[in-house]
């Protein structure tokens, strides 16, 4: 059973690697890990956008030597969409809560405050057009589908029931949305698959140049 994974980089990484030491993840190690038995993985697909220095300045030298990492396993694509930071007013909940953290001074009441606002644009519908096209085309059995965007919804149903595949819902979450459950042929949990075992050498000896990678420091 021929199977391509789909990867969505932003939920993998705020629902799964964010403040964890698993971001040195081997992304073909992973899709294999977590794929039934009876697939035999032949691509993955990794959809993400370019880190914005603009909050964190060294954001995108880290990001860079992961991609270059992911160079080292052939099976996986990256696909780039865009990322867009702004500033934005938004609602604090109630009492507020900081990190690190900051008691608010008696009397004084906090409702609203700027903050940086991170959006991954286009990545959502490149999966989208990837897993349409490739069902069509009959390149893949069986997909896999890391998300818990809900946009993604009629793409995976279309691949399901206009071209009869089967689309494994790769939950990077214990508690999926429903949408997504609904459409898909099988909930498959990420997060037991996760760990040292399916990272990356350090460092990372590309193929062909011997170019080394260096896993960043704070990582």
């Amino acid at each position: 059973m021929r199977a391509i994974v789909y990867i969505d980089g932003f939920n993998l990484y705020y629902l799964c690697l964010k403040r964890t030491p698993h971001r040195w993840l081997n992304l073909e190690a992973l899709a294999k890990a977590v794929m039934p038995a009876t697939c035999s993985v032949v691509a993955v697909k990794y959809f993400t956008a370019r880190a914005s220095g603009r909050v964190k300045p060294d954001a995108p030298k880290k990001q860079q030597a992961y991609l270059n990492a992911l160079k080292s396993t052939p099976i996986v694509e990256t696909i780039y969409g865009r990322h867009q930071v702004s500033e934005k007013w938004s609602g604090l909940v109630q009492p507020p809560r900081f990190l690190p953290r900051y008691p608010v001074p008696s009397g004084i009441t906090l409702d609203v405050a700027k903050v940086w606002k991170t959006e991954e644009k286009g990545s959502d519908v490149n999966l989208g057009v990837h897993l349409v096209r490739d069902a069509a085309k009959g390149f893949f059995d069986v997909a896999g589908v890391l998300t818990n965007d809900t946009d993604l919804c009629s793409a995976i149903e279309m691949a399901c029931t206009d071209f009869g595949r089967a689309v494994h819902l790769l939950a990077p979450t214990s508690n999926p949305a429903t949408s997504l459950v609904n459409v898909a042929t099988s909930v498959r949990h990420v997060v037991p698959y996760i760990g040292p075992s399916r990272y990356f050498p350090d460092p990372v000896i590309l193929p062909g140049s011997g170019k080394r990678i260096i896993k960043p420091t704070t990582w």
